[in-house]
């Protein structure tokens, strides 16, 4: 499993070590070529249910290692500091942190983009597209064999269901939860994208809340060098999680903001073009300064996430109507 999988062994090992704050647990076991994965949920705190909650997940395409190793890194970061700044470890009694790195193991080890069973996660919610959703690339069931296969109609994936549990059951019961999604392989730039992925014209219903938490964003790192805007700027899918998630959470009138981090591989091939003759190469930086790179570029944003679910109750009250037209004339005018 180790050989296969070193991501797993390189969480196994931290959390081995971990300080007291930090906890795991094992919220299912997925099979793949005649392994059996566990899905790890860390837990930083103890939760309560006035505390808002921030979770940060990744490996939900399993060609995408870089989601994985960028929230490794960061919780190796955590462990280590909650060993001595008693400040930093005092911010958990405000708010909750939650860590699913690998949300994929299986199709991790295999080196696909799929689960173990040739089912994309990210196509794989029960909803449609209410537009026209990009062709196969915007999920498809027509064969198992072609990339961004949706699975059966009226079939969670294991991993899909776990993640869809989970959000429900831990973050509906706060007053506010703050998710943020790690992916790679669009553009030269790194990219936050929240939903919807099902329709272009339709926002959110909390777009004014997505717009402050940019604004705050940018005015606390102005030198950063995130593009924040709706999945829909660039392409329409069926069966988006995030988007069926959001949904979920109106239903249970609870207020959830999630961003998808989408790190722009192609400034990584366009460095090293030679990395495209390696499996994972196109979504994946090849050269070790690279990676490095790429695991210490994001703990500001991180941190930032972290603070802004913190202090939520000072910043949500100063979402006003401003937001509201500010959002649509920035993302929706056109």
């Amino acid at each position: 499993m180790q050989d296969s999988l070193p991501e797993l062994h390189q969480l196994e090992l931290l959390l081995r070590h971990a300080p007291a704050p930090v906890s795991a647990q094992v919220l299912a076991m997925v099979s793949a070529a005649d392994q059996q994965f566990p899905l790890y949920a860390i837990s930083v705190g103890n939760a309560a249910p006035d505390k808002p909650v921030l979770l940060l997940t990744g490996g939900i395409h399993g060609l995408e290692r870089i989601g994985t190793q960028v929230l490794l890194a960061y919780l190796e970061s955590l462990c280590s500091r909650l060993r001595w700044d008693q400040q930093f470890a005092a911010l958990f009694d405000r708010v909750q942190l939650y860590i699913l790195p690998l949300l994929n193991p299986g199709g991790m080890a295999r080196g696909w983009r799929s689960n173990a069973r040739h089912v994309d996660l990210m196509r794989n919610a029960p909803q449609d597209c209410v537009e026209g959703a990009a062709f196969l690339v915007g999920g498809q069931r027509y064969s198992k064999f072609i990339p961004w296969f949706r699975g059966a109609a009226d079939q969670l994936e294991t991993e899909s269901r776990v993640l869809c549990d989970f959000v429900q059951q831990r973050l509906f019961s706060a007053p506010f939860s703050l998710v943020l999604d790690c992916h790679s392989g669009f553009g030269q730039t790194d990219r936050l994208w929240f939903p919807y992925a099902k329709s272009s014209t339709q926002p959110i219903a909390h777009l004014a809340q997505m717009h402050r938490l940019r604004e705050l964003l940018f005015q606390t790192y102005p030198h950063q060098n995130y593009i924040f805007e709706p999945q829909c700027r660039h392409y329409l899918c069926h069966g988006d999680l995030w988007d069926h998630l959001f949904d979920q959470s109106l239903l249970h009138q609870h207020l959830m903001l999630p961003l998808t981090l989408e790190m722009g591989s192609w400034n990584w091939v366009r460095k090293n073009p030679f990395q495209l003759f390696k499996s994972h190469g196109l979504f994946h930086p090849v050269k070790p300064h690279r990676v490095k790179r790429v695991l210490r570029s994001h703990l500001i944003l991180f941190e930032f996430l972290l603070q802004a679910t913190a202090a939520s109750a000072h910043w949500l009250p100063t979402v006003d109507s401003r937001n509201a037209v500010e959002a649509n004339d920035l993302w929706y005018s056109r």
